[in-house]
């Protein structure tokens, strides 16, 4: 079985307003509830586990109850960095956690082709995440400013969630973290300092992750297009 964890405990300074941007609406409905309501729809996921800041914990618990067709969930409190909040939701895992996936709650527009291709590679290699190929040119800068060289686009991967592992490997690899007061980028650098190989999955470019008012304007506009089809 499936468990899906949503970090979203973040202080959203770059939206303003001092709201969670989990909470705020998109077309109509909260973010985090159409984040929800896709992942609620895959077969293999069995539990829901958010977390989300204290003063926050009875105001998210209030809105899943009231939302129809979720699956089971809980709601636990988060920490000052995405990781931690993440760890703290591994000490939720059901005995029957086989994969777990972590995604970013903000990810409203996740398909769910893209979940289940990450589930399936998931089992198959133990470790997968979405993305999508780099459109631009990246330059590796130094620490003066210059460009040290010029990576092949080819190799190059704009990583999204949601990002998935086999129970054992992704609980080892945040006891490695701990213990090496290690702090990540993603859940997959945790994975990688493990020696383990993750498949990339080919996601969508419309798997944006809202971090600024401009970007729910732009998944309203991909919505919107989405509708006419």
């Amino acid at each position: 079985m499936v468990t899906a964890i949503f970090p979203a405990a973040g202080s959203s300074t770059r939206m303003g307003g001092g709201v969670n941007k989990n909470l705020l609406k998109l077309a109509g409905e909260p973010i985090l509830i159409r984040t929800l309501k896709t992942f609620s729809q895959v077969e293999r996921v069995n539990l829901l586990i958010v977390a989300v800041a204290e003063h926050e914990v009875e105001t998210v618990e209030k809105l899943l109850s009231a939302t129809e067709n979720l699956k089971p969930y809980c709601v636990t409190v988060g920490g000052s960095e995405r990781q931690y909040s993440i760890a703290n939701c591994l000490k939720l895992l059901p005995d029957d956690a086989e994969i777990i996936l972590v995604h970013d709650a903000a990810r409203p527009l996740i398909s769910l082709q893209t979940i289940n291709d990450v589930i399936d590679a998931a089992e198959e290699f133990g470790g997968a995440i979405a993305a999508v190929p780099a459109k631009d040119t990246i330059k590796i800068v130094d620490a003066e400013g210059f460009v040290k060289y010029t990576p092949p686009r080819r190799e190059l991967a704009v990583v999204q969630t949601p990002q998935g592992f086999k129970r054992e490997i992704l609980l080892r690899a945040y006891d490695k973290a701990a213990k090496e007061k290690f702090l990540g980028t993603d859940d997959a650098s945790l994975v990688e300092r493990l020696g383990i190989k993750i498949k990339v999955v080919t996601s969508s470019y419309e798997n944006i992750k809202i971090t600024t008012p401009e970007d729910i304007h732009v998944a309203e506009t991909f919505l919107q297009r989405n509708d006419k089809k």
